[in-house]
C-alpha cells in the first residue's frame, strides 16, 4: 500500500514548446498538476505512491490515469465525473524558461472531487498525506481534501502542504491568503517558494517567514529560492542548501520534484527522528533532482529517477 497519499488536483498542461515559422506558438499535452507531480516525483525516487482526485471520463482524463499507472502511482483513489471535463492549464514559457498559467476550469473535473468519492484504503495505509491549495479554491474538492486531511492527521499521519499560489484560481489575493493560511493548524511540513513567503507568513523575507511559519507550530518550513536552492527551518534552526547550475528549458515542475524528493525520503524516515545533518542530505538531493527537472521540457516527462540523480550527484561531487 502508499506510505505517501497525495491528494488534488492531476489535469493537462498545455506546454509551450516552441513557435512555428510563422511565429505561432506549440503546444504539447503533458500531464500535469501539482500533487499529481509530486506523487509521480517521488515514485519515480523510489517511494510507494497513490493518488486521490478526479479527472474527467474522457480521453485526456483515461490519459492521465494511464500516465500514473505508467510511473508506478496507486491510482485506486482516481475517480472520474461526468460533470465536467478534465481540467486544462495553458502553461506559456518564456525566453528564460519562467510560467504563465492560463487555467480553463469553470468547471474542471478536478474541483468535483467529493468527499464520499475518497478511498479510504489509501489514506489508512499513508505514513505522508500530501496536499496543495488548488484543490481548496473550491467546493466540493475542498471540503473533500480537508476531510482527508483531518482523517489522515489523526490517524497519525505526516502532512505536507505546498501552497502553489495561483492567483488567476481564487476570487482576490485576500480570500486566497485567508484560505491558504486555513490549513497550517494541521501541518507538518510546508513548502513555500520565495515568491508566496508573504502570502503564507505575513513576511516577505524567507528567514522572517520561516520563522514564523514555525512559530505556528510547523516542525519544517522549507522555502525555495529556485536557483538558489532552499532555506529551511528545523528545530529552532535555520539552514541553506545551495542549488545546482543548470541550463533551464522549463521551470515547470521543479519545485514538484524536489517536494516529491524530500517526501520519499521521509517515507522511510521519523520527522521525529530526523537529524539536521540528514535532513540537509535530504534537501541536497532533492535539489539536485528540481535541476534535473529544469532542463527538460515539461513536468512529469521531465522527472528524473533515482538513478539519474545518483549519477549527477556523483559528477558534481
Amino acid at each position: 500500500m502508499a506510505k505517501l497519499v497525495s491528494i488534488g488536483e492531476i489535469l493537462i498542461d498545455l506546454t509551450q514548446v516552441g513557435v512555428t515559422e510563422l511565429g505561432i506558438p506549440q503546444f504539447v499535452s503533458n500531464p500535469g498538476g501539482a500533487p499529481a507531480n509530486a506523487a509521480v516525483a517521488a515514485a519515480k525516487l523510489g517511494a510507494d505512491a497513490g493518488f486521490l482526485g478526479c479527472v474527467g471520463r474522457d480521453a485526456f482524463g483515461a490519459f492521465l490515469r494511464s500516465t500514473l499507472v505508467s510511473q508506478g502511482v496507486d491510482t485506486a483513489g482516481l475517480v472520474e465525473t461526468d460533470q465536467a471535463p478534465t481540467t486544462l492549464a495553458v502553461v506559456s514559457v518564456d525566453s528564460t524558461g519562467e510560467r504563465s498559467f492560463q487555467f480553463y476550469r469553470k468547471p474542471g473535473a478536478d474541483i468535483c472531487l467529493e468527499e464520499t468519492m475518497l478511498d479510504k484504503g489509501l489514506l489508512d495505509s499513508a505514513k505522508i498525506l500530501h496536499f496543495g491549495s488548488v484543490s481548496l479554491t473550491a467546493d466540493p474538492s475542498r471540503a473533500a481534501t480537508m476531510a482527508a486531511v483531518r482523517y489522515a492527521k489523526v490517524r497519525g499521519a505526516l502532512i505536507t502542504y505546498d501552497p502553489n499560489y495561483r492567483a488567476n484560481l481564487w476570487q482576490d489575493e485576500e480570500t486566497a491568503v485567508k484560505a491558504m493560511r486555513r490549513p497550517l493548524p494541521l501541518v507538518d511540513v510546508v513548502k513555500i517558494s520565495d515568491e508566496e513567503t508573504a502570502l503564507l507568513s505575513g513576511f516577505s523575507d524567507p528567514e522572517e517567514a520561516a520563522e514564523g511559519l514555525e512559530a505556528q507550530g510547523i516542525p519544517l518550513v522549507l522555502v525555495t529560492l529556485g536557483a538558489d536552492g532552499v532555506l529551511y527551518r528545523f528545530r529552532g534552526k535555520t539552514g541553506r542548501v545551495s542549488g545546482f547550475a543548470t541550463k533551464v528549458a522549463d521551470t515547470n515542475g521543479a519545485g514538484d520534484t524536489f517536494f516529491g524528493a524530500v517526501l520519499s525520503a521521509l517515507t522511510e524516515k521519523s520527522l521525529v527522528e530526523l537529524e539536521e545533518i540528514e535532513l540537509r542530505e535530504i534537501l541536497k538531493l532533492a535539489n539536485c533532482a528540481a535541476s534535473i527537472t529544469t532542463s527538460r521540457p515539461g513536468a512529469i516527462p521531465a522527472m528524473p529517477t533515482l538513478q539519474e540523480v545518483m549519477d549527477k550527484l556523483k559528477e558534481v561531487g
